[in-house]
């Protein structure tokens, strides 16, 4: 198991064959300079598609010698976009990276019916991997950026893409806390009512490969002091591995809350449940972030 991103870069280094990206209008300054660091520190080869006078600008302003990437040119946002998903869909590259473009656009190319890289009746969910420095390993959590409210049957889908991100970055049998804000079962909090469900579900082998509890509040899920403070019984309680929030609002603000609050924290963000792993950071995310997702994604290619 890896507690730390570095640990993930040393594995992927060790490894003789590279995982190959590809970066859809991937040309501004941050794009390029994350991925001349997965090169140099050997996590992947790098193709980007866009504008190739972009691309070379980029590269100038930040001192890379653009010839370590293949690019290929196409002047025009969207059809660089489309054209990178089309690479993907033809095997000439094994993740799909976010460049410059919106995060709608880029969407909009992933869940295109007939050229896409989301399987048919498929449920796209971001998953977002989080090295807090006060916490003895790496935390996974869904779903922050993609679906706002998830039924039981989509919490299942983000349940099943967080073990499966887990289990690629070396996690046997990932602990999953179903968060709730108490670990009581009650009929006015309906979030509680769907940890139980699916904790249970877990129990019974319908949810595969992990080991579930729920509903658990944050603190009890993550802090070993709090689980015996309040004399909680649990597998999971004080050390998961996964953390699947209710809803978009309570995922995004822990996780906007740790990038924020928490000093030393380093983060990671892709899409799980297209074809292929596909980078999704903010346009303003930082080039550490950018680096650490293409090394999550480049761990989760099947």
């Amino acid at each position: 198991m890896f507690t730390t991103f570095d640990q993930i870069f040393d594995e992927l280094r060790s490894r003789s064959a590279k995982k190959r990206m590809i970066a859809a209008w991937g040309v501004d300054s941050h794009t390029v300079a994350a991925a001349s660091k997965a090169v140099d520190l050997g996590l992947a080869d790098v193709t980007i598609v866009g504008d190739e006078d972009m691309v070379v600008a980029a590269c100038r302003e930040e001192n890379v010698d653009p010839a370590k990437f293949t690019v290929v040119h196409n002047p025009i946002e969207l059809q660089a976009v489309a054209q990178a998903v089309q690479m993907i869909r033809e095997g000439q590259g094994d993740f799909l990276m976010k460049g410059l473009c919106s995060t709608d656009k880029f969407l909009r190319a992933i869940l295109n019916k007939e050229t896409g890289l989301l399987p048919p009746k498929g449920t796209l969910t971001h998953c977002t991997t989080l090295e807090i420095p006060s916490y003895h390993k790496l935390l996974f959590v869904g779903d922050v950026a993609v679906i706002p409210a998830p039924d039981l049957k989509q919490k299942q889908i983000i349940m099943d893409c967080l073990v499966k991100t887990a289990k690629a970055v070396g996690v046997s049998t990932p602990k999953v806390a179903l968060i709730a804000a108490t670990e009581q079962v009650l009929g006015s909090q309906p979030a509680t009512i769907d940890a139980a469900l699916l904790a249970k579900m877990a129990d019974r082998g319908q949810i595969k490969g992990c080991i579930a509890d729920g509903p658990l509040a944050l603190d009890v899920a993550i802090d070993k002091e709090s689980v015996e403070i309040k004399g909680l019984v649990s597998p999971v309680a004080g050390d998961a591995d996964c953390l699947l929030f209710p809803n978009i609002e309570s995922g995004n603000v822990f996780y906007k809350a740790n990038s924020k609050l928490v000093p030393g924290v380093r983060q990671a963000g892709i899409l799980v449940g297209a074809k292929v792993p596909c980078v999704l950071s903010s346009r303003a995310d930082s080039i550490d972030t950018k680096l650490n997702s293409i090394a999550v994604a480049a761990m989760s290619v099947k």
